[in-house]
């Protein structure tokens, strides 16, 4: 019975997202400012990770300073941006001993500390202390909760290799091994701490043992690249997917294993992330206050997860509305809580931080908004089949001899840059095929299944609709003859099967006639005399059917040899939306500008395809919306 309720409620709920225009929206805004903050996440962990790694140095050699700290810190994070395009397969076996030193050089550094200065910092586990400590300083307390924040993060990042672990092997993995290794390293770290309390600064690097130190630093360091390459893969992941649901301006991707689809590298991303972080590297030049940035980025990841899961437990879980409302109150109100501490450090250079998200959700939101009305006015403005039937099977021009392949977005109906092609040609191909460009998640797609089609419009008429599907690992650039050869079998191969199915149903209506006059015969036998020829006639008419239909199928495939014959053509249609001139100003500079240039920057569709330029007619349009 309760969970009808929470099915029910989960239905309206759902209902009333996809009825409000204004919840989509508000829906929509925060799932791409959450995708922004994960982006400036994944750019403030890469300079963070190595700086703290590299600011060991200046614990172990005394003469080097900041700026020396800042210039290794560049070399390497170029070194690291360099390096991901062999992607994570290539350097994967020293990965995971890598991070499993280091983690177990934090539980020894933790250990050691715990019995060398004491196990009296145990006693912070009793949360009564956290009381006094607010009791006794409740403005220094509460600016300090940005740094305890950073305590937190880092971890989450594991989420990263998703795309190469199970769920549950990544939940084991920082149950028992990542969780307790970072426990013991803090409390080694406050036990060393509170002996040594004029060294609050690099207090972790302070606190190895001398004998050990520099395999510390090393192993620092190379566990902090990791980290920076598993977020940087995490980042191409979300890219990826944004792109996938429009979100995104389309970027060149490749895919670096076969069997993992989620290892990809996406070059232009790779460069901005790692002039990003240079640039975040420059403007702070401190551990401290790219710290500060770290925090704000991590708590607006943060908050925006609480929601979306939040909507999740309703729509999808079902989870009782109690339980719903606690989890919310309680994780929100507490990074809501952390969030009001780090914000007052935006005044001191954080805010560069909060503007980079902000340009990321901005060509985000614009990107989406445009792409949207230009679908959008591209479906309302498709040709009708009705005008087409009128206009005849010559489409109202001169069909000349050969094939026409239309590229287009739409799966469904005749495009209007269609239209356009007639009116600005003077003739028309004696075969038009509307090609549709697909990636699917599988590596590859087997050539027998790399094509779907079916026919548009009456069979005189020779138009015809086709889904190229391409795996991510399939080879994009294909040679233009294999893939005209490849088409054609193809479309053989549907006519043929047409043809077989329309004779089947005919045999089969034949079979059913045949069956209906027997009973009608037998019902009337005692009245009228059988005409024993019946079953003959219709024998006969089923197989005058089939010649008929078997020949109709020899012409349209001898048809289809001679349009070959002719030649083949790529039609290219390059519709561009503007904003009418009675438009909101905002709207104009959205739709004329920011989206026009983001459009003329990125990755066409049909980029990937290998076109030759004699055989290519391109025609724009243009869309008021």
């Amino acid at each position: 019975m309760q969970k009808c309720k929470e099915l029910e409620r989960s239905l309206k709920i759902k209902e009333r997202l996809e009825t409000s225009s204004m919840l989509k929206k508000l829906l929509l805004m925060l799932v791409l400012f959450g995708t922004s903050m994960v982006i400036a996440d994944g750019v403030v962990t890469s300079a963070m990770s190595v700086m703290s790694a590299v600011n060991g140095l200046k614990v172990g050699i005394a003469s080097v300073n900041e700026g020396e700290v800042v210039m290794i810190t560049v070399a390497f994070l170029i070194v690291l941006f360099s390096l991901q395009r062999f992607g994570t397969s290539k350097v994967g076996l020293a990965v995971g001993p890598a991070l499993f030193v280091w983690f177990c050089c934090l539980a020894g550094i933790g250990m050691y500390n715990l019995r060398v200065y004491g196990p009296e910092v145990l006693q912070a586990f009793n949360p009564v202390y956290i009381y006094y400590y607010f009791e006794r300083n409740p403005t220094e307390a509460w600016m300090s909760l940005g740094g305890c924040l950073l305590c937190a993060t880092g971890s989450e990042a594991m989420f990263a290799d998703l795309c190469y672990f199970s769920v549950k092997s990544v939940q084991l993995t920082f149950v028992f091994l990542v969780l307790p290794c970072l426990l013991l390293g803090y409390l080694g770290q406050a036990a060393f701490l509170m002996e040594n309390l004029d060294k609050s600064q690099q207090v972790f690097f302070l606190s190895i043992p001398s004998q050990a130190f520099w395999p510390v630093v090393f192993i620092a360091t190379l566990a902090a690249l990791i980290a920076s390459r598993a977020m940087t893969t995490a980042i191409f992941s979300t890219i990826k997917q944004a792109t996938a649901l429009g979100c995104f301006p389309r970027l060149k991707i490749i895919h670096t294993s076969r069997k993992f689809m989620g290892q990809i590298y996406i070059p232009v991303m790779n460069w901005f992330l790692l002039v990003s972080c240079l640039a975040f590297v420059a403007v702070f030049g401190s551990i401290n206050e790219i710290g500060n940035a770290y925090g704000i980025a991590e708590l607006g990841v943060m908050m925006m997860t609480t929601v979306l899961v939040t909507i999740i437990m309703l729509l999808i879980w079902q989870v009782n509305i109690v339980i719903v409302l606690c989890f919310l109150n309680l994780f929100l109100g507490l990074e809501l809580f952390f969030f009001s501490s780090v914000l007052g450090s935006a005044a001191d250079g954080s805010w560069v931080l909060l503007v980079f998200a902000a340009v990321l959700y901005l060509v985000m939101y614009i990107w989406n908004y445009g792409t949207k009305l230009k679908y959008e006015t591209e479906v309302k403005q498709k040709l009708s089949m009705d005008l087409l039937i009128q206009l005849g099977c010559n489409l109202g021009t001169v069909r000349a001899p050969g094939i026409g392949l239309l590229y287009n977005e739409l799966v469904r109906g005749v495009p209007a840059i269609f239209g356009h092609f007639l009116t600005t040609l003077p003739a028309m191909h004696s075969m038009i095929i509307f090609v549709c460009i697909k990636w699917v998640p599988v590596p590859v797609v087997p050539q027998n299944e790399r094509f779907l089609f079916r026919r548009v419009c009456p069979k005189n008429y020779h138009m015809f609709r086709c889904i190229a599907r391409y795996g991510y690992k399939d080879v994009r650039k294909e040679n233009h003859q294999a893939f005209e050869q490849l088409l054609i079998e193809s479309l053989e191969k549907f006519i043929r099967r047409e043809a077989q199915e329309r004779s089947l149903e005919r045999s089969l209506e034949s079979d059913h006639n045949d069956d209906k006059d027997s009973e009608e015969e037998i019902a009337s036998s005692s009245s009228r005399v059988i005409d024993e020829s019946g079953g003959a006639d219709n024998s006969a008419l089923g197989s005058s059917m089939s010649l008929e239909e078997g020949s109709s199928m020899d012409n349209e495939l001898s048809f289809i040899h001679k349009a070959k014959e002719s030649g083949v053509v790529y039609l290219l249609g390059h519709g561009d939306i503007r904003a009418r001139k009675e438009s909101f100003f905002v709207k104009k500079l959205v739709i004329n500008y920011f989206y026009a240039f983001l459009r003329r920057n990125c990755r066409r569709g049909i980029a990937t395809l290998s076109i030759p330029h004699t055989r290519l007619m391109q025609v724009g349009m243009q869309y008021m919306v």
